[in-house]
């Protein structure tokens, strides 16, 4: 990631990531609130995608008009169901939007406050995405929780529940990259204390980084 420091403080960013319905969101939510600027890499997605803007245009052209829904925003329920699918079209759609969600994600990194900054990247281990962050947290949850939480979640069906965890890294590789782990097994005060404990590291992190730029 191509990051803008400010002339007088290098940018610390945490990459955060995990599987699917692993509680990358909840963990993002505890940094927050600790005063952290959270970019979701989602949430970019989302944006990026907004109706009236080309990206939008070009989604519905490529993977049908039947995706528009009547307000003129994007069905992404339905979207996820065909790429999920087919595997071509997936990676056919993650080429045609990540270089938008890159830029985008640069611009918000080079206006973030907060004495670090973290990106909630979900793909960043199928993405080779590593080198992009100081450093990585991974949200782990066991696969199993996984599937209870994404059928209650989405109220998906069997089968396009396991394509989404196909299709994304195995919880090994996830665990390859990560240089810090918080295991989502113990409820939200378990979450907490992590959270609390990483977050004194980073912000000592963070200012030797600093301190070392200046």
């Amino acid at each position: 990631m191509n990051r803008v420091p400010t002339p007088a403080t290098r940018r610390w960013v945490l990459g955060l990531t995990g599987g699917i319905a692993s509680g990358k969101s909840t963990v993002a939510a505890l940094f927050a609130r600790l005063g952290i600027p959270v970019i979701d890499l989602d949430q970019v997605a989302r944006d990026v995608v907004a109706p009236g803007s080309p990206l939008l245009a070009e989604i519905f052209r490529r993977f049908g008009e039947s995706l528009r829904q009547s307000d003129g925003t994007l069905d992404r329920r339905a979207l996820r169901a065909r790429v999920f699918a087919d595997e071509a079209r997936r990676r056919e759609l993650e080429a045609l939007l990540h270089p938008s969600i890159r830029a985008r994600t640069d611009e918000l990194l080079a206006t973030a406050d907060g004495p670090y900054q973290i990106v909630v990247h979900p793909l960043l281990a199928e993405n080779g995405a590593r080198d992009r962050y100081d450093r990585v947290l991974l949200v782990d949850c066991d696969p199993a929780r996984q599937r209870e939480r994404l059928a209650a979640r989405d109220d998906a069906d069997p089968a396009l529940v396991e394509a989404m965890l196909a299709a994304q890294a195995t919880r090994a590789q996830r665990l390859a990259v990560a240089d810090d782990v918080i295991v989502n097994d113990a409820g939200l005060d378990g979450l907490q204390a992590q959270v609390a404990a990483l977050h004194r590291r980073y912000l000592a992190l963070a200012q030797s980084a600093n301190a070392q730029a200046q």
